[in-house]
Formats: C-alpha cells, sequence, structure tokens
C-alpha cells in the first residue's frame, strides 16, 4: 500500500489544500452509499483525514476492486483522525423519501465523530448543520476527503448485505447489494418484498395488489 506524506500539488487533494491554507485543520469528507437500492438502509461516511497526508491508491469506490476497498477500509481507519458512520433504515427512508434519508446519515455520521470538523466536503449534497460545508459535484472523484468516506461507506454497507443474506439467502442480497438487478427483480417477483425491502421502490416490479 502506497502512502507518503508530502506538500506537492495533487489533484485528489485541491479542494483540501486550499482550506488547509486558511488555518483549518479538521475537513471532513462526506458520502454515502445505498441511494439507489432497492434494500436495505442507506449508509453514510464522515472522515477526517491528517493535514497533508497522501494515500495514491484512494478513489471513487466504484472504481476500486472489493479487495483494494477492503484494504483502503483498514488503511483509512489506521490513518485517520476521526471516522463517523451514519445509517438510516427502510422505515424512514419510506417516511422522509431518500434523498432526506441520505442526507440525515449524513448528518448522523458527523454528529457520530469523536472530533468535531472544521470543514464539511459533500458529495454533491449539503447537510442540516451549521458547521461550514462545500458541496461537490462528484466529489468522490475530485476529493480524496471524499473517497475516504466513499470506501468506508462502501465497506460498511456491503458488510450488511452480508448479514442481511443470512437473513433472505434466496434474493442474492451478498451479491447484488440490494442494487435493481435482473436477479434481483427476478427474485422480488418469485418471492414477494420483505421487511427490508424499500416498497416505494418498487412500483415497476411489483402489481399494487402485492402490497
Amino acid at each position: 500500500m502506497n502512502f507518503v506524506r508530502k506538500s506537492e500539488e495533487k489533484t485528489m487533494l485541491t479542494h483540501e489544500r486550499e482550506i488547509w491554507q486558511r488555518g483549518i485543520k479538521y475537513i471532513a469528507g462526506i458520502d454515502e452509499v445505498g441511494r439507489g437500492c432497492l434494500f436495505g438502509d442507506v449508509v453514510a461516511a464522515s472522515v477526517i483525514l491528517p493535514v497533508d497526508l497522501v494515500i495514491e491508491e484512494i478513489d471513487d469506490s466504484k472504481k476500486l476492486t472489493p479487495k483494494k476497498r477492503e484494504e483502503l477500509f483498514h488503511l483509512i481507519q489506521e490513518k485517520s483522525i476521526a471516522i463517523g458512520i451514519g445509517r438510516v433504515d427502510v422505515e424512514i427512508i419510506e417516511k422522509i423519501n431518500i434523498k432526506q434519508a441520505a442526507r440525515l446519515a449524513m448528518k448522523k455520521a458527523v454528529l457520530s465523530m469523536p472530533v468535531e470538523p472544521e470543514m464539511l466536503l459533500i458529495d454533491a449534497e449539503k447537510i442540516d448543520l451549521t458547521i461550514p460545508q462545500r458541496s461537490i459535484i462528484k466529489g468522490d472523484a475530485t476529493s480524496q476527503t471524499i473517497a475516504a468516506a466513499s470506501i468506508i461507506a462502501k465497506v460498511t454497507r456491503d458488510r450488511l448485505c452480508e448479514e442481511w443474506d443470512q437473513l433472505y439467502p434466496q434474493y442474492g442480497i451478498k451479491q447484488h447489494k440490494g442494487y435493481a438487478t435482473k436477479l434481483h427483480r427476478e427474485m422480488i417477483q418469485l418471492y414477494g418484498p420483505t421487511p427490508l425491502h424499500r416498497r416505494s421502490f418498487l412500483d415497476n416490479i411489483l402489481q399494487p395488489t402485492l402490497f
């Protein structure tokens, strides 16, 4: 695993360096995973990394293999100043809609951190907190701190999918992670929705009479 502390410019630290230069030390990157799933919680992570720490292999979690995400997950845990996790379950998702649920998971992630951030970098979202924040389009591909959060959130939710797969083995949750794959849609049609399915997401899969 390659990581070094260095001061030269790096594309994935453009936002962070500009903020660090203003004397702000604790920058939290925030991202969520599971927004587009048919099943299970939406999970968010908030990560503060040390000033000028560069982890060369960090990238948007969707671009990394499961093995690489696991490696980086452990490295981020080892090197980070603070990490927070936020989860919002299906019942709340159905009550407040998935966009608000993702924002709530992000807020929970920040509030669960043992260190209070001075600045938030968020992947294309805003959070209901008074902490100064910056919403960055495609932040998980352009900010190391947000990318680190995306990896923590992804690995955390994938591990939850392994637990959910044991509860409902016929649905293949471990394989598709709750997304709307052909297999998942077919299993929903065959067995019907579980208590962890987001029923408001299933209109195009099941007839209303099944509800």
